[in-house]
């Protein structure tokens, strides 16, 4: 079995990506999943995933204050923009990361004791 981190890094053309979202989007609907991601919800994140998350969350705000029509882009200029983004910013990046990475990890158990708190109410 594949694991998390070479699922996440692994590089996919354009109709490989579309034909997963596809899938994944009937998937999504389906009751298992739904069952599975509010199960999920309710376990504390690992650093692993912390740091995806951080690193996303570091990302967006960087392309918004450099690039703030980055969604507007068509793909071929977005791929541009992210690998001038990793070559010019990388170094800033990883700072933003660690400084995340506290704030989410402190945030961590109040986000599972608020979806605890959700799934008794329903």
């Amino acid at each position: 079995m594949r694991k998390f981190r070479e699922l996440y890094t692994e590089v996919m053309s354009v109709s490989t990506r579309k034909k997963m979202s596809k899938r994944m989007a009937k998937l999504a609907r389906s009751p298992a999943v739904k069952m599975k991601k509010a199960r999920t919800r309710l376990k504390v994140r690992n650093t692993a995933q912390l740091t995806i998350v951080a690193r996303k969350q570091a990302l967006k705000t960087i392309k918004l204050k450099y690039y703030p029509t980055y969604d507007e882009m068509p793909m071929a200029q977005r791929i541009k923009v992210d690998q001038k983004i990793q070559q010019k910013y990388g170094k800033i990046i990883d700072k933003m990361v660690k400084k995340k990475m506290t704030a989410l990890k402190s945030a961590e158990v109040a986000r599972v004791a608020k979806a605890k708190e959700t799934m008794k109410d329903a």
